[in-house]
């Protein structure tokens, strides 16, 4: 199979099970949890009127019980015979989409991102499944890499592609390419909120959450729908609306969704109503985040910013027992946030989300602290303080400030490690929070 195309592929994957094309439609649905799929369109992917999406052919891989790779060299297959290239002349014993030698890898980036803006360029007007595929691509990449690299390296791409993808939108396409463009613009908008969010411009946040509704029901995508009420419900908490961001976050599991947003949701819900004093609210809502994380069985359909991975359900958890207040709670929260932290710590690199990393940190410093254990507290924070300012977002800062507060508190009498810890604290915060560790320009 190794030069066949993926619509042949597709045909001799399906005929093999004695399959129509509407049973093949049928078991994708069945996957993602929702009727997305048609016999008519996989026909099309069959006589590659269309080619599959990535996402897609992780599902249909699912179906025939193959190797994703498998259909990705399909589709290289199919791609390269679309446009004229012949293998022939690749060298010997190496298959033509092998990867560029290492020496080359600080220039591939810049030069498929050339070949990506060439193609949005041809369909400025008439967007086809080529350049979607494109999109959905990088918006995966950005939303993996935005939770673990530096925010300055990507808040001008992200705001860069929202605004081609607009552009896009305002000219002529197929109505199911229309939908596909409606997606990857509620994720972007989606990722642009969360640039707000961490620099602590709420009032934009909510601008691109709204934007980002707006998509999701273009779309007719529940599961975006419920995560851009998860991002509203984030902007309510860290103003200080608790029992909105509750509700906001019970709103979001109304809608229908897979992959792991329920966990999310109930996992903000939970944290919201603990800050907000409902103890037995929150604990149920705990316990809903427990069950949903059992229930899942369709993986997020993507990465990073849009998946809850169970490191970030342990981090929120631990944040919401230390709300709850009493030693059997913080003694819980110490074993949620220490938790959060060795599952990053064994995450790929990509995932390892450093906010969460900073965030579990403070509350097990925290938690230290409330059992009168300064050198903990200490210890604990050490991360936090050797990072470079301009990696603490805003709710990172106000933990420090927070936590400083706390340590000006009569129980600690104004012992001299005490008082050394909070001036760290609001140093540490202070720097964070000056200009210079934030990016020249907002996304607009």
């Amino acid at each position: 199979m190794g030069e066949t195309g993926i619509g042949a592929l597709l045909v001799q994957l399906r005929s093999g099970r004695g399959w129509t094309q509407q049973q093949v439609a049928d078991e994708c649905n069945a996957l993602e949890g929702r009727a997305a799929k048609t016999g008519k369109e996989i026909g099309r992917y069959e006589r590659e009127v269309r080619i599959p999406v990535p996402y897609t052919r992780r599902f249909l891989a699912l179906v025939f019980d193959v190797d994703v790779a498998l259909l990705d060299r399909a589709v290289a297959v199919s791609k390269r015979k679309a446009s004229g290239v012949e293998a022939a002349g690749a060298p010997e014993n190496r298959e033509p989409w092998s990867p560029a030698p290492r020496s080359a890898a600080d220039e591939t980036p810049a030069d498929a991102s050339s070949s990506a803006e060439f193609a949005r360029f041809i369909a400025q007007r008439n967007a086809d499944e080529f350049v979607v595929e494109q999109l959905e691509a990088d918006v995966a990449r950005l939303a993996r890499a935005y939770v673990s690299h530096p925010l300055m390296e990507l808040y001008v791409e992200i705001r860069q592609l929202r605004d081609g993808v607009f552009n896009l939108l305002r000219g002529r396409q197929r109505p199911k390419q229309t939908s596909d463009l409606y997606v990857s613009a509620s994720r972007l908008c989606g990722l642009s909120a969360h640039v707000c969010l961490d620099l602590g411009h709420y009032d934009s946040a909510a601008t691109h959450a709204r934007t980002a509704r707006a998509c999701a029901e273009a779309a007719g995508h529940e599961g975006l729908l419920a995560w851009v009420r998860a991002v509203e419900s984030l902007i309510a908490y860290w103003t200080g609306r608790y029992e909105q961001a509750a509700r906001l976050a019970q709103a979001g599991r109304q809608h229908r969704a897979g992959g792991s947003i329920g966990a999310r949701l109930a996992s903000l819900e939970a944290r919201a109503l603990a800050i907000a004093g409902d103890g037995q609210g929150a604990g149920a809502a705990l316990a809903d985040a427990e069950r949903a994380r059992e229930r899942e069985q369709v993986a997020d359909e993507a990465p990073g910013v849009f998946a809850f991975p169970m490191a970030k359900q342990f981090a929120y958890a631990g944040t919401t027992h230390l709300a709850l207040g009493g030693r059997e709670h913080v003694q819980q929260a110490i074993a949620s946030a220490d938790k959060a932290v060795c599952l990053y710590r064994n995450a790929e690199t990509d995932d390892q989300s450093v906010g969460d990393l900073f965030a579990a940190h403070v509350d097990l410093a925290r938690g230290q602290l409330l059992l009168a254990d300064i050198d903990g507290a200490e210890a604990m924070l050490r991360f936090v303080f050797e990072a470079p300012p301009g990696r603490l977002s805003a709710s990172i800062i106000r933990r420090l400030v927070d936590l400083s507060r706390e340590l000006n508190s009569p129980q600690y009498g104004g012992a001299a490690q005490a008082t050394q810890l909070r001036e760290r604290l609001q140093h540490t915060a202070v720097l964070a929070a000056t200009p210079a560790a934030c990016p020249p320009e907002l996304p607009k």
